[in-house]
């Protein structure tokens, strides 16, 4: 069973790359209560996911801007500031992952990520460009974990459910990978990443 795995694939946020609104919000709302009100109430996750969902942002922005007209400068810097979310790579993670691709196996990425932000990211951080294609949540209209992503990316790379290894950061989405047949794993660092993939025979 361990030397079954033929293929894996890689989240991105929070797996390979860092990711936190925080950074650049810091500095627009210096308050912490008050950002934390801002994130909580008005730039939510559930916002955001939708874009990852493939709205646009300039829908998005027009949505929370007529619910909160006095604070469309600080939503529009949601978007105008993103590179700035994520600031660097997490270089462990992504030596694992290349050296997967130096010794030939089959890697691919499944990624929640707004169409236009990611393009951007491949060209920060070119390792992004190597494994042999990638599912961006934005491109498809679906989001993890629904299930049907994980079977577009099935169909998409032609992975045999059974013989791959999913890495995520997020529980519900590792759970949504298990209810697709896969194999999948909880990130936490990677060290225990390194761990976790010796019970399935993978040398990292």
């Amino acid at each position: 069973m361990a030397n079954d795995i033929k293929h894996i694939v890689f989240d991105i946020g929070k797996v390979l790359i860092h990711y936190d609104p925080h950074i650049p919000f810091s500095r627009l709302i210096p308050d912490e209560a008050e950002r934390n009100w801002f994130f909580a109430n008005i730039c939510t996750h559930d916002w955001n996911i939708e874009q990852d969902r493939g709205r646009t942002w300039a829908d998005a922005e027009a949505l929370l801007i007529a619910q909160h007209p006095t604070r469309e400068e600080h939503i529009r810097a949601f978007r105008k500031n993103w590179h700035e979310m994520v600031p660097h790579a997490y270089e462990d993670s992504v030596a694992i992952m290349e050296g997967f691709i130096n010794e030939g196996r089959d890697v691919t990425m499944l990624t929640n990520f707004a169409s236009d932000t990611f393009r951007e990211a491949q060209e920060r951080f070119p390792f992004l460009r190597k494994p042999r294609g990638v599912t961006v949540s934005g491109d498809v209209g679906l989001i993890k974990p629904d299930i049907a992503i994980y079977e577009t990316h099935t169909k998409s790379f032609d992975l045999d459910p059974a013989a791959t290894i999913f890495i995520d950061d997020a529980p519900v989405n590792v759970e949504g990978a298990k209810a697709a047949g896969w194999n999948a794993v909880l990130f936490t660092g990677a060290d225990k990443l390194r761990a976790d993939l010796a019970t399935y025979g993978l040398k990292a």
